[in-house]
């Protein structure tokens, strides 16, 4: 029996219905059926434009990202998804502040989908750096579907628990 650990904080109803895919051994041909091919942004350039382009697109005052990059400890290491971080130093008598967004390698093959939803969740995180109703709003404004794609990208990762990704 599969662990439900990406659903954790879903109601009971999803839960079951999740589990009821699992169970049946449905859940691959459901995403598969959803989501019938991989994206093709799988170089670090190709994900930096990616990333860019919607970042000019909705968050054209934000800070600027020193970095872009697939991350293979992403997952393991930090149990997330994807990874923003902010780095303050001083040199001299300035304070220098560099983000950076590292997505999992995980999602260089998902659909592409799971993918915008993982980078547009980081940048949010660019103008909030909590999770609160704000950056939710902000999430939804830039990826209408977001929640539910969300909740997909939850299900992919409890597949890929105990099975090969199916792209």
């Amino acid at each position: 029996m599969t662990s439900l650990v990406y659903l954790q904080g879903y109601s009971d109803k999803v839960q079951q219905q999740a589990k009821s895919l699992i169970d049946e051994d449905r859940l691959g041909a459901w995403l598969l059926n959803k989501y019938p091919s991989p994206h093709t942004v799988t170089t670090e350039k190709s994900l930096y434009s990616y990333v860019m382009t919607l970042k000019k697109q909705f968050l054209k005052k934000s800070s600027p990202l020193s970095k872009i990059a697939y991350d293979g400890k992403i997952g393991k290491v930090h149990q997330a998804l994807g990874l923003h971080t902010y780095v303050s130093r001083v040199q001299g008598g300035k304070l220098k502040s560099k983000n950076e967004l590292r997505v999992g390698t995980i999602f260089k093959a998902a659909p592409e989908p799971m993918l915008k939803m993982i980078v547009v969740h980081e940048l949010a995180h660019l103008k909030e750096k909590e999770h609160n109703k704000a950056f939710y709003n902000l999430c939804c404004h830039m990826e209408p579907n977001y929640h539910q794609l969300e909740l997909d990208t939850r299900l992919f990762l409890t597949y890929l628990d105990t099975n090969e990704n199916p792209y």
